[in-house]
């Protein structure tokens, strides 16, 4: 079974996510961590059940990985074009503890098994070759913490809580037989749509908002 491990707002700039979601859900969400071996970074948040919510983006100041990075984010121009279309919760991201299995049995969607960081693997993450999202977002990421799973005690807690998630799809269909197929835990739920499109609901200390 794959479990919904977080689910992530991929901006042009953090600066740009961070208002974003504060303009959505009046919260501002503190600095995460850098992720030298991919050269983004990001901001997070709990939203309850060991779920959280990332902002990510490219890190100006980061080094080039030599490969593709996660989440699209090598292109920008796409990343822009999403952003200004308001398709800003971009993504999400399952856990399994059989990455190997899953990615093998789905090539074509999930791309390759990436250990990280390279020098000293802690996780395994899913990246297609060229880096884009899986399914142009519909299908997750996937992330294998190898026995060790996210430390909640280090994201903050302000109090927010995911209610719901759910996806629009022109083959609505066929993404809630690959979500039944992966048997995820806490999947979007899917309806017919014009493109690709996330909502999520999420409760906060001042009422029920909505992050897209």
């Amino acid at each position: 079974m794959l479990k919904l491990d977080h689910i992530t707002v991929i901006a042009p700039t953090l600066k740009e996510g961070v208002a974003h979601v504060r303009d959505r859900l009046d919260l501002d969400i503190p600095f995460g961590t850098r992720h030298d071996y991919m050269g983004t970074h990001n901001h997070r948040l709990q939203l309850g059940n060991a779920v959280y919510l990332e902002i990510v983006a490219l890190d100006p100041d980061g080094t080039d990985p030599g490969r593709a990075r996660w989440f699209g984010l090598d292109d920008q121009t796409r990343v822009r074009a999403d952003w200004e279309d308001g398709r800003r919760l971009r993504g999400w991201v399952a856990s399994t503890d059989a990455i190997d299995a899953v990615v093998s049995s789905h090539s074509g969607i999930f791309g390759a098994v990436v250990p990280l960081p390279p020098a000293n693997p802690a996780f395994a993450f899913s990246i297609p070759e060229d880096g884009s999202l899986p399914l142009d977002g519909a299908a997750p990421s996937l992330i294998d913490h190898r026995g060790d799973p996210t430390s909640m005690t280090d994201i903050p807690d302000l109090g927010a809580r995911l209610r719901s998630m759910a996806l629009e799809h022109p083959a609505s269909t066929a993404i809630e037989n690959l979500y039944r197929d992966l048997a995820i835990d806490r999947a979007p739920a899917v309806s017919q749509g014009a493109g690709i499109r996330y909502r999520a609901r999420i409760e906060t200390k001042t009422g029920l908002k909505e992050l897209t």
